[in-house]
């Protein structure tokens, strides 16, 4: 490894490398989907030749890896691209976990003022008196919230770990103004002068099986920190987590792998990237497992050029090493009872982080051929506080219950054996392989030839044992060695050229609602509206984009709408999604309201207003994000257009 200034750099050498195509180089070919034209997006429509490269205006890339259980940043100049830099380590640190990361943890004062974020967070609310400790909002595994809830608005709250709830936007936008601020201040210190947000483009990753209005929480959430601004969406990026591993695996060196299956390594030499050793159009698959989610993205690379397609959408689920942490709660109220540990956790809230960090560290410790037991500790006000509670001893209970395989050890330790500990891993990865083992029987997927396993919690022993055991005789499985840091770098190559995914899959069926000529036969009776002596059918789902449908980068569906009269200044449509592909009307089951798209026409009407306005909208479904933008026919200005699916 070379070192660059502070943080250590991952550097790929360029004799390796094609030069990087710039974003929106090439316009996208249409797949000869009706409705669809290919079109390049509207800032390059200057360009002479479409093959000239425009200049990137920010003079640094920094991702932003924002994870349930650790986060962190990584950096690139866009001048030297081929060296990314990972943060510089930071105060605090855990034994045993030597990681560039850090806890996403952060810590309110009393008066819900920002005091700290990730270790430092953790040690001094460790050291605040228990009283004061209770007045303290505390965070921890926030990000989860985003996934779980079905109705994420602005409002959504949070629960601290004393129980008082705050606002989940004023979390988010906490934790991303420190780490803008932990970056800028590093940049500046290696620049040696003070380096502007301005001069930064932002990524910010999250993970693939996110719906839009999460996406869209994130980016706002980076508007409020300052990142960027909706007048300059451009200069943030959200990410998705598999795809940025993804990129970053596809680059790899073979010293820079360890291979979990003993497949036949075909003669490469280890000079070669992986990328060297993908022929033209091998097809593979990132397993992105972190601490909240288990994401599955499929992927195809296409040479020269080494761009990628994905081939099925992103799968996957609430499969990440919080299930863990999740059955070690489960065994304490086993054990102590689930009154005591809810009582317990509110009445102690810091004593109950320090049980769960010092479950954190021999979870590190679990692996399959273990044969000594683990030992966690019990912080002393758990002991004292359980024999108050129930008036007798956290031995007898451990005695009392039927939980054989968990002892009391005389230093005041809980000792689990290892089969207990494996049994806790059981239920999260059980429901890993059986996911995978759902996707390999999908024909896109069945001739895969490399599995890549990445996320912090492939770093767990148990579960790399269960993934070769379940697919070593179907693929090459491979573990990155920082597999830990493979999105953060990954995202940093992605902010850099985000043309290099050229192909994905929608992962919902989107449409509207609209009304079509009414034909007895075809359309059901209960549908039927006469107005001004037309029959029509009303309900019916106008498709944008099927689920699973290929969709390419840049490529635009198009759709005209009228106002329904002349002076009406704003029309606001309704969105629909499903997940199924063949729908027929917007009250369909599985059909579900998921966003607004809004015209406004107010300042794009000239002195004559013609009779009938046509308001042509665009819309991108081949970005990470859905993107829209409108034009007035008649006048060819284009009309201010909102796609919103959190606050409809």
């Amino acid at each position: 490894m070379e070192t660059l200034g502070v943080g250590p750099a991952l550097c790929f050498h360029k004799h390796s490398e094609t030069a990087p195509t710039s974003a929106y180089s090439s316009p996208a070919r249409s797949l000869g989907d009706t409705g669809i034209t290919p079109l390049s997006p509207s800032h390059i429509a200057n360009d002479a030749d479409p093959n000239v490269s425009e200049q990137p205006t920010f003079l640094v890339v920094v991702a932003i890896d924002f994870g349930t259980t650790s986060s962190g940043y990584a950096y690139s100049f866009t001048k030297e691209p081929e060296c990314i830099h990972v943060m510089r380590r930071w105060e605090g640190g855990d034994p045993g976990v030597s990681n560039q990361k850090t806890p996403t943890t952060i810590l309110l004062t009393p008066e819900r003022k920002f005091h700290s974020f990730g270790y430092a967070a953790r040690d001094f609310y460790h050291d605040l008196d228990p009283n004061e400790a209770k007045q303290w909002l505390y965070l921890e595994k926030f990000k989860m919230k985003l996934h779980t809830t079905g109705d994420l608005t602005m409002d959504t709250d949070l629960t601290a770990a004393n129980g008082k709830k705050v606002k989940a936007l004023e979390i988010f936008v906490y934790a991303l103004q420190y780490f803008k601020e932990q970056a800028l201040k590093e940049l500046s210190d290696q620049a040696g002068s003070e380096f502007e947000n301005s001069d930064v483009r932002w990524v910010i990753t999250v993970p693939a099986i996110w719906k839009q209005p999460a996406k869209q929480f994130m980016r706002q959430a980076a508007y409020q920190a300052g990142l960027a601004s909706p007048e300059n969406s451009e200069q943030l990026i959200i990410a998705l987590e598999p795809e940025a591993a993804s990129i970053y695996c596809r680059k790899l060196r073979l010293y820079q792998m360890i291979e979990l299956s003993k497949a036949a390594v075909n003669g490469y030499s280890s000079s070669d990237t992986v990328g060297a050793g993908f022929a033209q159009g091998d097809k593979y698959v990132v397993v992105d497992s972190g601490g909240g989610t288990v994401d599955l993205t499929v992927h195809q690379i296409r040479l020269p050029e080494g761009h990628l397609k994905e081939l099925y959408k992103a799968t996957g689920g609430p499969y990440g090493s919080l299930g863990v942490d999740y059955e070690f709660e489960k065994l304490l109220c086993k054990i102590f009872g689930e009154d005591f540990i809810e009582q317990f956790k509110i009445k102690r809230p810091a004593a109950w982080v320090d049980l769960m960090i010092a479950f954190e560290s021999r979870k590190r410790a679990a692996a399959p051929d273990r044969t000594n037991p683990l030992n966690i500790t019990l912080p002393f006000s758990f002991i004292d506080y359980y024999k108050k509670f129930r008036g007798h001893s956290v031995e007898h209970a451990l005695r009392k219950s039927n939980v054989d395989f968990v002892k009391w050890s005389s230093q005041g330790m809980l000792r689990m054996s290892p089969d207990a500990m494996n049994a806790l891993f059981k239920p999260t990865i059980d429901s890993i392989i059986e996911h995978l083992r759902d996707l390999f029987q999908k024909p896109e997927v069945s001739t895969v030839k490399f599995l890549f396993l990445v996320g912090g919690f492939a770093e767990a022993p148990l579960l790399q044992q269960a993934v070769q055991a379940a697919f070593a005789d179907k693929c090459r499985i491979i573990i990155p060695q920082d597999v830990g840091l493979t999105i953060l770098k990954g995202a940093v190559l992605f902010g850099l050229d985000p043309a290099v995914i050229k192909v994905r899959r929608s992962p919902l069926t989107y449409g509207v609602g609209v009304l079509n000529r009414y034909v007895e036969g075809k359309h059901p009776p209960e549908k039927l509206l006469v107005k001004d002596g037309t029959r029509w059918c009303t309900d019916v789902f106008d498709k944008f984009i099927s689920a699973d449908q290929s969709v390419a980068l840049g490529e635009l569906v198009k759709r005209s709408y009228t106002p329904a009269k002349p002076s009406q200044l704003v029309i606001v449509i309704n969105i629909y999604s499903s997940e199924r592909d063949n729908v027929s009307f917007i009250t369909d089951p599985g059909v579900k309201k998921c966003g607004t798209l809004r015209l406004d026409l107010t300042g794009t009407s000239g002195t004559s207003v013609p009779a009938r306005r046509e308001i042509q909208t665009l819309m991108q479904f081949g970005d990470t994000e859905i993107k829209a933008t409108a034009v007035d026919i008649a006048t060819s200005r284009s009309v201010k257009v909102g796609i919103d699916f959190l606050n409809y």
